[in-house]
């Protein structure tokens, strides 16, 4: 289980989430969603122990976490091949220093060719598409083989048989009993595979079964908050009600 309680989280002093309560119970399938600058990445980096509470507490596994990071925010100019990648999924494991074993790299290829990407071993990062790179990164969470899985904006600027085929991945998380949650922006694709929602605009607008969470006037209160913003704010420092 990962519990948020009163939690708030600031990039310096700019306001981004505001004093969040809840829970992400373990095996539960969550969408977070919501408008642009909503805090739903750095939430998201909250989760995976990357971004530091301003505020309350976030607490979550030390271990058995991975995080997958919007694919524009990876450097793909640096030269390592798809093979290379993967297997930095058994570092958790394995330490950066020791040499990976013939029984991880094979783990490795297995990866690649689950996402759909088998003979892509020693072909360049940066020579793969927007969808072919994704796919080698969820062939890395795979063998990272995490309890937690933290997705964020995995579907996006992917085309729909992409889509289609690592949606097939969540899935199958989520059925082996794994808590995953995703930041996504497409609310259709949300309502029909996703049954636990988090609407979030700074602060939780609604949380719990998608149907509800989406209610028409859920989205509009969001909706509302979002035009309201000040980009300037400073982080609030009320208390919990």
């Amino acid at each position: 289980m990962i519990r948020l309680d009163n939690l708030t989280l600031t990039h310096g002093r700019r306001a981004a989430v505001h004093h969040v309560t809840g829970e992400f119970a373990s095996g539960s399938l969550t969408a977070i969603v919501g408008p642009n600058g909503a805090g739903k990445s750095t939430l998201l980096r909250a989760i995976a122990g990357l971004h530091r509470p301003g505020g309350g507490s976030v607490a979550a596994p030390r271990q058995g976490i991975a995080l997958l990071p919007q694919v524009a925010a990876v450097d793909r100019a640096f030269p390592v091949c798809c093979l290379d990648v993967v297997q930095f999924g058994h570092w958790a494991r394995a330490g950066a220093f020791r040499a990976i074993r013939p029984a991880e790299r094979a783990r490795s290829v297995q990866a690649l060719a689950a996402v759909g990407l088998e003979g892509f071993e020693r072909r360049p990062v940066g020579s793969l598409s927007v969808g072919q790179f994704q796919r080698v990164l969820f062939a890395r969470l795979l063998v990272q083989d995490a309890p937690v899985i933290l997705l964020d904006e995995p579907f996006n600027a992917l085309d729909a048989r992409t889509i289609h085929d690592l949606l097939a991945l969540v899935r199958r998380w989520h059925g082996e009993g794994r808590t995953v949650v995703a930041v996504l922006h497409d609310i259709a694709l949300v309502e029909r595979e996703f049954p636990e929602t988090l609407l979030l605009a700074r602060e939780a607008i609604a949380w719990g079964p998608t149907a509800e969470a989406l209610s028409p006037a859920n989205r509009l209160r969001a909706r509302m908050m979002a035009e309201a913003w000040m980009d300037d704010a400073e982080a609030c420092t009320r208390d919990a009600a």
